[in-house]
């Protein structure tokens, strides 16, 4: 049986019957090596997105297939949205292989925490979720941080198994094998697997040769539906991502006073003595400081929102969760847009958001 085409950037299947449909390619550009289809054509050149059909349970099932395999699966995480990044029940898709973390978008947080408390944090947080990797290693695909250490890891964990890189929308992995690629395979070509931040830019797995019998594989990105960037328009997902190092916002709270997060999502504190709420978002996104008695009308006549969100209109279509702080220091997180650190005596806040996006309490990261 002759073997399917597949796209490089995506590793969709390659057809030329209907351009709508994922991986189509025209007739007059199917004589080359490695062929192109037309959406990463489209992605790369003219940052343009194409929707596709694929679901979050088409998805799933490549992530199943996984656990049919014995092999060793590298489980890339985002350190920015680390809750929001988390596979649920990702052992149970995989049969238990073991697993290799890396810890993904160093580069975005400040250069003053340390890798070490990095890791420490990771491992904690990874054992309250039932998972014991065999290794956990911080790293940055955009700035190729610790690849030497990584690649040992791969070589010496893999034993002649194939490698599976798995990870949510955005976590980055087609960015760090295009890392790995470039210095180790001898190749010059940019961005050889389809890049962008639009949440599913790998359709099927991508295989790539580690050796004459084994490969790695690149597989698409599971949508996690509870992030904000699946809520936003497309257009403005690079600005609600953050690309470089956050810069901390510092904010003194009284209890009745209200922070704004782009129009996204909303912080009021509600009890407790003056604190200090340390913001890290976006730089693009702008944060704005009220009265909460004056919070929902600034909402409603639309003088704090900056992006949009289909279908929320006034700010009674929000989602409202309350935390009771601790004492010391501790983050509230809103899925893929940042999270607050609050140092407070205790207190109560309550934060707004969309339906869906996932919003909680933590240990805090930094």
């Amino acid at each position: 049986m002759e073997k399917m085409m597949k796209c490089f950037g995506c590793g969709a299947i390659i057809q030329n019957e209907n351009e709508k449909h994922i991986g189509y390619v025209p007739k007059n550009a199917m004589n080359k090596d490695k062929v192109l289809c037309q959406r990463c054509f489209q992605l790369k050149n003219y940052h343009k997105l194409q929707e596709t059909s694929l679901t979050k349970d088409d998805f799933l099932n490549i992530l199943q297939q996984i656990g049919e395999k014995d092999c060793l699966v590298v489980y890339m995480i985002d350190l920015f949205d680390f809750n929001g990044s988390l596979i649920q029940g990702l052992m149970r898709h995989i049969a238990f292989n073991d697993v290799l973390v890396l810890a993904n978008k160093r580069d975005i947080l400040p250069k003053s925490v340390k890798e070490r408390k990095l890791e420490h944090w990771v491992r904690r947080q990874l054992k309250e979720e039932g998972l014991k990797p065999i290794d956990v290693i911080i790293t940055s695909g955009k700035k190729h941080l610790n690849l030497d250490m990584i690649y040992d890891a791969i070589m010496e964990h893999r034993q002649n198994r194939d490698v599976y890189v798995v990870g949510v929308t955005n976590v980055g992995k087609s960015t760090f094998i295009n890392a790995l690629l470039k210095h180790y395979a001898d190749v010059e070509n940019q961005n050889l697997i389809t890049v962008s931040e639009f949440p599913g830019t790998t359709l099927n797995l991508i295989e790539i040769p580690l050796d004459e019998h084994t490969h790695l594989y690149d597989t698409p990105g599971i949508i996690n539906e509870s992030q904000m960037t699946h809520l936003i328009r497309p257009q403005d997902i690079k600005s609600v991502i953050p690309q470089s190092e956050l810069k901390p916002m510092i904010y003194q709270l009284n209890s009745d006073q209200t922070l704004y997060f782009g129009g996204l999502a909303r912080l009021d504190f509600i009890a407790g003595e003056q604190a200090n709420f340390i913001a890290y978002f976006s730089k693009n996104l702008k944060i704005h400081r009220t009265k909460t008695m004056k919070a929902d009308d600034l909402y409603n006549r639309h003088l704090t929102l900056q992006y949009e969100v289909e279908g929320i209109e006034t700010i009674d279509q929000m989602k409202s969760y309350e935390f009771q702080l601790p004492k010391g220091k501790c983050d509230i997180v809103i899925s893929g847009l940042g999270f607050i650190t609050i140092s407070s005596q205790g207190g109560k806040v309550k934060v707004m958001a969309p339906p869906h996006v996932n919003v909680m309490i933590r240990e805090a990261i930094i």
